[in-house]
């Protein structure tokens, strides 16, 4: 019996996930501090994407009355050179306050606050994106463009292995985990609750949550949101993904390619449409766009990934629910197409259609400008126009 007990510690002991020593850290004696009073101060935490584009990074300042609107911050600065942003030698990066958000680690009144970054001579980092995302969604604002994108990422231990997979070897074949249900079908649930309703609260224009194809990644959806909304709550949903899973000592990978092999990969399909979609007979203007976006495939792999369509070739291999990277196609309800029509907009001959190429790790200030681009200012080429 003893010898069977030896076994069973080994086997446990040999899947133990490997989380951060944080985690283990005692909730209890922490919320003894964060339930103390913190008199008429406001913690703001100021939030901004580094020099990959992909990484987040976030401190906080302390002001002396509640903010009402996002004019009521303060401009700040942070040390460029330690985010891949700037030189050692001149290394002073604005951080420029746009978009406000409860802060739903702390509560009201505290905030989230999500900004640009500009170098030391007021032009915006390479990685700032929003900028001339947010000139171009000016210019057609009358057309009322919505976006919905759908963000997959998968769980993983802080030593790179998909929470829950065992230490040497795979769980079964994909098929029962997608919106699956049951211990051994959803791998970490209680990330996903608790950062929905942390999006919830926070006042992000989440939308949604499932379990994905692979075990270990799901997905939530932001939207619809006009214009360059679309880009900040993305962003935020992100950001509170990542400290939600700091709390629990695990990591969210937007990845998208996680596990090589027989496993899905990690999109944020991107689904699009203006006023004259969504109106009867506005599957003209769908098919207008879909024909414009065949026009300039290259253009858009280049701007779906922030690797130039490096990160995206390892996923859109034309398997796993994905299109071939190097070839562009359409059609009503397919997943292997680059743009799916779903099927009641092909019934319904108005709504919108899903760009399905966008990376999981893709900036979304570059994915919806070049949408707009593309589709609504008949750019063609293989370079974006300067306005």
């Amino acid at each position: 019996a003893s010898h069977r007990v030896g076994e069973l510690l080994c086997f446990i002991a040999g899947n133990k996930m490997a989380t951060s020593d944080s985690a283990t850290l005692s909730k209890a004696v922490k919320q003894q501090y964060m339930d103390l009073p913190q008199g008429d101060k406001v913690q703001a935490m100021y939030i901004w994407i580094d020099g990959t584009g992909e990484g987040l990074r976030c401190k906080t300042k302390t002001l002396d009355f509640e903010p009402k609107s996002i004019n009521d911050f303060p401009e700040w600065n942070f040390d460029g050179s330690s985010t891949a942003q700037s030189e050692g030698s001149n290394s002073d990066m604005y951080l420029i306050p746009v978009a406000m958000f409860r802060d739903p680690f702390r509560k009201d009144p505290n905030k989230l606050v999500l900004c640009e970054v500009l170098k030391y001579n007021r032009k915006p980092a390479e990685t700032n994106l929003r900028i001339t995302c947010s000139k171009i969604m000016e210019m057609v604002e009358d057309q009322h463009p919505w976006f919905g994108m759908e963000q997959e990422y998968t769980i993983l231990g802080t030593d790179g292995h998909p929470f829950g997979w065992p230490s040497n070897g795979f769980p079964g074949p994909q098929g029962p985990y997608y919106c699956g249900v049951g211990a051994d079908k959803a791998y970490g649930r209680d990330i996903v609750e608790a950062h929905y309703r942390a999006c919830l609260y926070a006042g992000v224009e989440i939308c949604g949550t499932n379990a994905e194809v692979m075990p270990a990644q799901w997905e939530f959806q932001v939207g619809p949101s006009e214009g360059i909304n679309m880009g900040d709550h993305l962003w935020v949903a992100r950001f509170i993904l990542h400290r939600v899973c700091e709390d629990f000592g695990v990591v969210a990978s937007f990845d998208p390619k996680p596990i090589s092999g027989n496993w899905n990969g990690a999109g944020c399909h991107t689904n699009f449409s203006t006023k004259e979609m969504r109106e009867d007979g506005g599957l003209k203007a769908i098919e207008d766009s879909i024909e414009k976006l065949g026009k300039r495939h290259s253009y858009h792999i280049r701007a779906y990934d922030p690797k130039g369509g490096l990160d995206n070739a390892r996923r859109l291999t034309g398997h796993h629910e994905t299109s071939n990277i190097h070839e562009f196609s359409a059609g009503v309800a397919n997943r292997g197409a680059s743009i799916r029509i779903p099927r009641n907009v092909g019934q319904d001959k108005k709504g919108y259609f899903e760009d399905r190429r966008p990376s999981a790790n893709c900036d979304p200030y570059g994915v919806t400008e070049a949408l707009i681009r593309t589709c609504l200012l008949s750019e063609e080429g293989e370079e974006p126009a300067d306005y």
